[in-house]
């Protein structure tokens, strides 16, 4: 059976199994076709190519930080996918590069903030424990108010002190969406849209966003999301439709920093399809 998961991270990012043990986890679920896509960083793109067992195939991809007009007037924080890209492309070199340097100084602001508020927690308590290479986020900082005994999980971290709207918490300068949509282009990738209406994160954008955005070169949008509700779905399968755009399903998952499972939401193969059609930056790798 094929079953192919576009989304997922590792320790790279903010993911809990090393890039080895996230495609070892993959091939035991039964998965076919895994995408690698932390946050910010191809950095785990060849310690995964290196123990693909048989029969699975890997795309190489990332999940880029981005800003995006929320079609009301505003902005929003949004996520992009980009597939199958040149890692080597300047643009894309230089511009995980900075959003990697906003996250870390964005994440020793906000242990700045808990810890004036009488918080037991300093940046050296967040960064200890962290592997090598690894692009630091809220996740972390969430695993250390963990440790700490301040809350009991990650997930009740965000809820109650490292949300968007939270007094801790701290902006960082993201991408433009529109400015990275062509980037991931430029560099022969396939740029998605990810959970576009996971209203449960926060504020979302208006559809007709899409719109403009695949006048830029968008070649998807993730459809088949956890935080995504059947009526959200159904909206978005319909404006691909529409627009043309490649419809994928994708489980984002991050092993034991969220409780959602490996495959547990996947891509149709006749959408994998499409997208490889698309690409010209890096080719699908198997085992």
């Amino acid at each position: 059976m094929t079953r192919i998961d576009l989304h997922t991270h590792s320790t790279v990012s903010d993911g809990t199994e090393t890039p080895e043990e996230l495609v070892a986890t993959a091939a035991a679920a039964g998965v076919t076709t895994l995408a690698l896509t932390d946050h910010d960083t191809t950095g785990g793109w060849d310690r995964a190519a290196a123990v693909l067992p048989a029969g699975l195939q890997l795309i190489r991809g990332a999940e880029f930080s981005c800003v995006s007009p929320d079609g009301r007037g505003g902005t929003v924080p949004v996520h992009l996918l980009g597939y199958l890209f040149d890692p080597a492309h300047p643009a894309i070199v230089d511009e995980q590069v900075r959003l990697r340097d906003e996250r870390s100084q964005r994440l020793v602001k906000m242990v700045a903030n808990l810890a004036a508020d009488g918080y037991p927690i300093d940046p050296d308590t967040v960064f200890a424990d962290l592997p090598a290479g690894t692009t630091p986020g809220r996740p972390h900082l969430g695993q250390a108010l963990v440790r700490a005994g301040i809350v009991g999980s990650v997930n009740e971290a965000f809820a109650e002190l490292l949300h968007n709207d939270s007094k801790y918490y701290v902006e960082k300068a993201d991408t433009p969406v529109e400015t990275a949509v062509r980037m991931v282009r430029d560099a022969g990738g396939v740029p998605v849209f990810a959970h576009a209406l996971a209203r449960k994160r926060g504020r979302v954008i208006e559809t007709s966003v899409l719109v403009d955005l695949t006048k830029e070169g968008l070649g998807g949008v993730e459809v088949d999301h956890p935080d995504h509700s059947p009526e959200d779905r159904a909206t978005l399968r319909g404006l691909a439709g529409d627009l043309g755009l490649v419809v994928t399903g994708s489980s984002d998952y991050h092993g034991s920093n969220k409780t959602t499972r490996i495959a547990a939401e996947t891509t149709a193969p006749d959408a994998l399809e499409a997208l490889l059609a698309q690409a010209s930056g890096a080719e699908p790798l198997t085992g």
